[in-house]
């Protein structure tokens, strides 16, 4: 396990999962120290969800990808990329921007239970294609890991971050799977709703 301090950390109302990419819009003063450290430093910050309970004690840290606009007040749009869970050991106030002493987390080895990763596989590719109408290739789906899968979905913020909390690569893709069902029966009602509204309350049967 990898110990670092004045790790750069950045409280928000969101989950992010290693392989995740989103924008962010940074406003606030200390956050735009933050970024600039970390463009500077070309290292990364650690994003960690702020819940109505507190600061989750597990985040995860995130690469700066591109700086999307800078504004002439200071603000900027960036483009971030989660890369690695970390827990907090520690807070640290001598910087101009939030930070701690993190320790990076690693899975224990383990062999991969195949039948989870082909379940979470199965589910996922079903989900994409109820989606999308475009079924994942299946060499694409086998060098998917669980976290890259999730990336792709929206969750709620609690099961981001139970995903993030687990540290089995195996536990995940079961935890995956159950989530990307739990979807897929969402949108099945969705679409069948749709079907009725579209035929005056009568379900249309699919040929």
């Amino acid at each position: 396990m990898e110990l670092v301090r004045d790790f750069p950390l950045f409280p928000l109302g969101m989950v992010v999962l290693p392989s995740e990419v989103l924008p962010l819009h940074i406003f606030e003063e200390r956050y735009k120290k933050l970024v600039s450290h970390c463009l500077e430093n070309e290292s990364e910050f650690g994003v960690v969800w702020l819940a109505d309970d507190g600061l989750k004690p597990i985040g995860c840290a995130c690469q700066i990808s591109e700086v999307l606009e800078r504004l002439p007040d200071g603000r900027m749009n960036v483009a971030v990329q989660g890369t690695r869970p970390f827990r907090i050991e520690g807070r640290e106030d001598r910087l101009p921007f939030p930070a701690g002493t993190v320790e990076f987390l690693e899975d224990p080895p383990e062999e991969i239970d195949p039948e989870a990763a082909d379940a979470a596989r199965a589910a996922f590719a079903e989900l994409v294609e109820l989606a999308t109408d475009s079924r994942p290739e299946p060499d694409e789906l086998l060098v998917m890991d669980a976290y890259e899968m999730a990336a792709t979905v929206e969750f709620g913020l609690d099961a981001k971050q139970g995903l993030l909390d687990l540290r089995s690569e195996s536990a995940r893709l079961r935890l995956l799977t159950r989530l990307f069902r739990a979807a897929l029966k969402r949108l099945e009602v969705a679409e069948e709703n749709d079907e009725r509204v579209r035929s005056n309350g009568h379900i249309r049967l699919r040929p």
